[in-house]
């Protein structure tokens, strides 16, 4: 039989990319997703497990690994892991949300096939569907440097994930079901640490020695505040980007945020409080740890140290003094800052205002004027099928149109190797997060009012922070500068999960017609098909 030149060429990019992955090492995880008893705030709990942990096993990997993660589906729910920060490089297919994957049916299992490209530092993963994840199925992803590459800090004697994050002693499926029913939720019960409520996670430590923390708020809404009685923390990686090695006393991690801090064991030998207090919450929700000294002489003593409550100055400060180390090497042996992002035009400026109404007598939530609505067939797959129907782009608009909320499949179009300027206008009383998948992008701007052309004079065009998730401040603003250089279907929402389950996000289509594997991965042999894009085929040689 003679192949065409179509299907020749399919065969001879395929075998090109398999040549160039097998370059890299690769790593192999099973995971079995269960039901299990828990009792993180001394309530037994139905709590969702990997591989019976909760929180579930770390990922550790080394920047360009190929991690084949085989995802057993043992709930009596469809279900899909995400990976929050990872970015997917040239393969949206793989990012675990319902626009670009399909789920997994209970009782079946999906191999999720990741590279972590030109990455290093600390992310987590989580489940993306049903509310999934106030029931947990959510754990650390860390990137090591490779050997080679300058680290700009001495190895640590310990490296330490630190999950930190609100929590409901309701049932997912309760608090599901009163978002179904068109309510908000009531204020989380409490706040844990790695899974764990007050006094019950420990980090162990050797007087004398540093240990890296690396802390996720993998919460539902809260920011909070992590701070360690008597010591000193020094910042020094944010999702992915080595930052300049600022000491703080305590600091602000936002809802889906990320950081590493170095942390020195240089007081007298006892055992020292862990601290993590919900900011921006009329009701104060406070929990605590323990950093034990191998050593310790006694158990913790005197009040947990306390932190800022409600002070959005203080924040917003700290936030500003969060800069990229440009001396330092990132995934590459060559300093972060050799990309001078702030010396690139921008091509076009999105505004994206939130708001929150009702519609039809229910709660919902938008993106200027827009609550999405999933749709039938993921939009990454109805994209590549060319199936019509399933969603519209410029089905949401670049700027805030004014009106009251609509339903619609939100997805945005934008060019592919544009450089784009987004601001997030945030005209509520409520501190609010946003993450964008497969990306890292330069927060170069925040502050009080409303954004104009004029905030620009303010913007940092030298040294801002490169990051995925930021943080908007009430009544105000935050830029970013985003070089789109990742072909796909990329989601933008809120980490408030109520608001994100209630529509306060949408797709960003990044696109080409290059057809070229260099731009974006062919559709994986082992896609899963549903929706409209069920019975057709992943490879059309």
């Amino acid at each position: 039989m003679q192949l065409s030149l179509d299907a020749l060429l399919s065969v001879v990019a395929l075998a090109f990319f398999a040549i160039v992955k097998a370059e890299d090492p690769y790593r192999f995880f099973n995971w079995n997703v269960t039901y299990g008893d828990i009792y993180p705030l001394g309530v037994l709990q139905q709590g969702i497990l990997i591989n019976g942990q909760f929180p579930g096993p770390d990922i550790h990997s080394v920047t360009n690994d190929n991690l084949i993660i085989n995802v057993f589906n043992s709930l009596d729910r469809p279900f899909l892991i995400s990976w929050s920060g990872i970015q997917q490089r040239r393969n949206s297919y793989m990012d675990g949300v319902y626009g670009t994957t399909c789920p997994i049916p209970p009782g079946k299992n999906y191999t999720y096939i990741l590279q972590v490209k030109d990455q290093i530092g600390s992310f987590y993963y989580f489940p993306s569907l049903d509310f999934h994840k106030a029931a947990g199925g959510f754990g650390g992803f860390r990137i090591l440097s490779r050997p080679r590459i300058p680290v700009p800090f001495p190895d640590p004697a310990g490296d330490y994930t630190v999950l930190i994050g609100d929590w409901y002693k309701t049932n997912h499926t309760k608090l599901k079901a009163l978002l179904d029913g068109g309510h908000k939720l009531p204020n989380p019960d409490g706040i844990l640490i790695n899974g764990r409520g007050p006094n019950g996670a420990y980090i162990n430590v050797e007087q004398g020695k540093t240990y890296r923390l690396r802390i996720s708020n993998v919460g539902l809404q809260n920011s909070l505040n992590f701070r360690i009685q008597g010591h000193k923390m020094k910042l020094v990686e944010v999702e992915g980007t080595h930052a300049l090695q600022s000491t703080y006393s305590s600091l602000d991690v936002h809802v889906g945020q990320s950081y590493s801090v170095l942390v020195t064991a240089d007081q007298p030998a006892q055992d020292y409080y862990i601290v993590v207090s919900s900011r921006f919450t009329s009701k104060i929700l406070t929990t605590t740890g323990i950093l034990k000294y191998s050593n310790s002489a006694g158990p913790v003593s005197g009040p947990p140290p306390g932190g800022p409550t409600i002070q959005i100055d203080w924040s917003l400060n700290q936030a500003r003094s969060i800069r990229t180390n440009l001396t330092a090497s990132g995934p590459r042996p060559n300093p972060q800052g050799s990309y001078h992002y702030g010396m690139v035009n921008t091509s076009r400026t999105i505004i994206l205002s939130s708001s929150a109404g009702q519609i039809g007598g229910k709660q919902r939530y938008g993106i200027n004027s827009v609550s999405f609505v999933p749709a039938d067939t993921p939009l990454k797959l109805a994209d590549y099928f060319n199936i019509g129907g399933v969603f519209r782009v410029g089905s949401i608009s670049p700027n805030p149109p004014g009106g009251g909320l609509f339903l619609d499949t939100a997805v945005m179009g934008a060019d592919f190797r544009s450089f784009v300027e987004i601001v997030f206008d945030n005209h509520e009383n409520i501190l609010q997060s946003y993450h964008l998948d497969g990306y890292s992008f330069f927060v170069v701007g925040m502050d009080g009012g409303q954004w104009s052309s004029a905030s620009r004079e303010g913007y940092n065009l030298h040294d801002a922070i490169a990051r995925c998730t930021v943080q908007v401040y009430p009544k105000s603003w935050t830029a970013i500068y985003v070089p789109l250089d990742n072909v796909g279907m990329w989601n933008l929402r809120s980490e408030f999960w109520a608001r994100q389950y209630l529509g306060q996000q949408f797709y960003l289509r990044v696109y080409t017609n290059s057809n070229s594997i260099r731009d974006e991965y062919p559709i994986p042999k082992n896609a899963r098909l549903c929706g409209r894009a069920a019975g057709r085929h992943t490879r059309p040689l």
